[in-house]
Parts: structure tokens; C-alpha cells; sequence
């Protein structure tokens, strides 16, 4: 299997971080774009991008307009943007591929290939709303990094390995990261 993951310039680095360790040890052959505000907020939150080059089998310019994955012959299996800045929700939105992240991005709606934004940003606008209203009436799916608690998590790891994994579900990818609903035993009160 092959995909495209791409960061781009919000917090949430971590997540970036997990989903690539998951896919590589699944065997997944992973093309990925950094963009160079991700880099920043990378060097801030987790001191440096070598881990991501290190996880990934291909890493590109975000300016290489000729790279491979600009064209919708290059087979993959889908994109995910983790973590997904509003500029590059608004810029796919309105089909402007200026750099390799928007472009990719806009290969797999046209494909009709998944495509998976992880917004993370609070409060949201009504125009980052409305963005992302747009990409989800266009086929892409908008998974928000939002923590869920049912599962009881214990550590940060937990919180990250279920967004990692709602990730995973959407591109049908079997894993274990977290608990789903009906596996959890919990007690009856009242």
C-alpha cells in the first residue's frame, strides 16, 4: 500500500509523528510532504523533523510541482494532512494548488481517492467552517483532532493513538490503537 502524508503549519505535531511509526511498521510505503511552516512548528513541539524523514520512504520538497504524486496516474491509496493548517483547508477548498501539499491534495478529490484533513484549531470561524463544509461536500473526509474520553485514557499516548486510529479506520486499515465502543466493560450505575 502506498500514501501520501503531509504536515502542514498547525499544532498537533505529535499526532504527524504517530500515524507515520503505525504505517511503517504496517508495511505502508509513505510519500511525505513537510510544508515550511510545519517544519517550525515541528522544531517547536518536537525539537526536529528527522524522525518524520527517518519513517518515511520518500520525503519532497513542498515546492516540487513535478514530484510524482502531482499526478493522478501515481497510485496511491490516499492522503492524509495531519495536522491540516486552515490556510491549506482554504486553499484546497477553492482548488488552489500552489504548492505540493494543495496540489496532491486536489489530485485526490479529482480521483475520488480519500483524502483526510486533521484540523486542529479552536475556535473555529464560520469561514474555516465553511471550508471544510466545501471539502466534505467534495469527498474529503475532515477528522478533527478532537480526544475522546470513553475509552478511558490514561496518558497523552492514548489521546494520540485514538485519533491515529480513527485515521487508520478510514482507510481501513486494521490496528489495535484504542478500545471501540461495545469492547469497553463498563459498570451500571443506578
Amino acid at each position: 500500500m502506498r500514501l501520501i502524508v503531509a504536515s502542514t503549519g498547525a499544532s498537533g505535531m505529535i499526532y504527524g509523528r504517530r500515524l507515520l511509526e503505525v504505517l511503517r511498521d504496517k508495511g505502508v510505503e509513505i510519500h511525505l510532504v513537510i510544508s515550511e511552516a510545519a517544519r517550525r512548528v515541528i522544531r517547536h513541539e518536537l525539537g526536529g523533523e528527522e524522525v518524520f524523514h527517518q519513517l518515511a520512504h520518500k520525503v519532497y520538497d513542498p515546492w516540487d510541482l513535478e514530484a510524482p504524486i502531482t499526478s493522478g496516474s501515481f497510485l496511491v491509496k490516499g492522503m492524509v494532512i495531519v495536522p491540516a493548517s486552515m490556510r491549506t483547508i482554504a486553499a484546497i477548498s477553492h482548488g488552489y494548488g500552489d504548492n505540493l501539499i494543495t496540489r496532491a491534495a486536489d489530485v485526490q478529490l479529482k480521483e475520488r481517492r480519500p483524502l483526510i484533513l486533521v484540523p486542529r484549531e479552536t475556535p473555529l470561524s464560520t469561514i474555516h467552517l465553511e471550508n471544510m463544509a466545501r471539502l466534505s461536500r467534495l469527498g474529503a473526509c475532515i477528522l478533527p483532532a478532537m480526544p475522546a474520553f470513553y475509552h478511558k485514557p490514561k496518558r497523552i499516548d492514548d489521546l494520540v493513538d485514538y485519533l491515529v486510529g480513527k485515521i487508520l479506520d478510514q482507510l481501513n486499515i486494521e490496528h489495535s490503537l484504542y478500545l471501540r465502543w461495545g469492547e469497553i466493560i463498563t459498570p451500571r450505575t443506578g
